[in-house]
């Protein structure tokens, strides 16, 4: 009996626009994936693989309870959240930095308030410089924050620093690199070995060219 198709999960929007030339060159057939994104459940031509395309911050949490075999997530949203996923490749797409920000001038003061959607990840890393924060959670303009005075410094996402320049604010501090690596559900990963391993292969040779 066969297993059925191995099922990825997919983030949409600007991951998975990097993410269909990776699959080509990697020989996975997935023709028309971002046609539609209303259509949310797909399958590749030959059946092998079916496609979920979800919002970035559920992909992990559909790979670990087991809804989907193996998934793309950003590093920042298994660093923040701790998934107990098997992490077997970084796919090298989707490529940013996690930075602390402020603004160009003024004193930040010894304990700083951080505005941020990665309250987790600001709070370990204040810590572990030995400073007592105060963590703000914010979902999104996180630029805004320091403007009115909400936050002393935010941390936040940033890819080539455009957003920050135009809101008068300067990387601080690299906290560290992001991009987008290949998860998998741990059970299912040796219960599918056979058919998980091949992809995984595909996907490093296309990574590694």
């Amino acid at each position: 009996m066969s297993p059925g198709p191995l099922t990825l999960a997919i983030p949409k929007g600007r991951v998975a626009k990097a993410l269909v030339p990776l699959l080509e060159k990697a020989g996975v057939a997935a023709p028309g994936l971002l046609a539609d994104e209303r259509r949310l459940v797909r399958e590749s031509e030959d059946g092998s693989l079916r496609f979920l395309l979800l919002k970035p911050d559920d992909v992990p949490t559909y790979v670990e309870y087991g809804a989907a075999d193996l998934g793309i997530s950003g590093r920042d949203v298994l660093l923040e959240r701790r998934y107990d996923l098997y992490q077997p490749l970084d796919l090298g797409i989707g490529k940013c930095r996690m930075v602390v920000a402020g603004p160009r001038s003024g004193r930040v003061p010894a304990r700083p308030r951080i505005a941020t959607k990665y309250p987790r990840i600001a709070s370990e890393y204040f810590a572990s410089k030995g400073i007592q924060a105060d963590v703000v959670y914010v979902q999104g303009s996180v630029e805004l924050a320091p403007l009115v005075g909400l936050a002393n410094l935010i941390v936040d996402l940033v890819e080539t620093g455009t957003t920050l320049a135009e809101n008068d604010l300067v990387e601080r501090e690299v906290i560290c690199d992001i991009s987008s690596v290949l998860v998998a559900n741990r059970s299912l990963f040796k219960l599918r070995h056979a058919q998980v391993q091949p992809l995984v292969a595909k996907l490093r040779a296309a990574t590694e060219t």
